[in-house]
């Protein structure tokens, strides 16, 4: 089905539950917070996601964009002992974890796009008209999430944990 194989589908399936847990800690918490169950939930399910994405994409830029994104998880993750950062750690924290949803959203909404529904996908072409505007959107929402997480920080500095 959608032209996966059962390894494909251990890497979306696996992946898949990092969308609605980060979105509930953004929702929950204005940020993506790493010392959460939602947070350990989203770590897991990001790792599976990069690490498995090696075995399954055919794209040359897919094991560029899974470097990245391992490399912002485990920065996002790890970025709380560097003392030296001071109120910068919490900025830090949220620009990486924020570019590393931004990063599994573009292969997700892409992929999505490009293989439902089944057998007549809606952008069947990657020049698609459809699948620029999407991919453009969530670039957007990336920049204003980042915006308004980055002014939530400001504002309750005193607050976030």
């Amino acid at each position: 089905m959608f032209g996966i194989t059962p390894l494909g589908w251990l890497h979306t399936l696996g992946s898949l539950p990092a969308i609605p847990a980060a979105a509930y800690m953004i929702f929950r918490f204005g940020r993506i917070k790493p010392d959460s169950l939602a947070g350990r939930i989203y770590f897991i399910c990001m790792l599976i996601g990069s690490l498995t994405i090696f075995l399954v994409a055919k794209a040359p830029v897919s094991p560029v964009i899974a470097i990245v994104t391992l490399l912002c998880l485990i920065g996002g993750y790890t970025v709380h002992r560097l003392s030296i950062l001071g109120r910068l750690q919490k900025y830090l924290e949220t620009f990486l974890l924020s570019l590393s949803v931004f990063l599994l959203m573009v292969p997700s909404v892409s992929e999505t796009l490009r293989r439902v529904p089944d057998g007549h996908p809606i952008a069947a072409d990657p020049d698609s008209i459809i699948l620029k505007v999407a991919l453009g959107t969530v670039a957007a929402i990336f920049v204003v999430g980042l915006v308004t997480q980055f002014v939530y920080l400001a504002r309750y500095a005193n607050r976030v944990r």
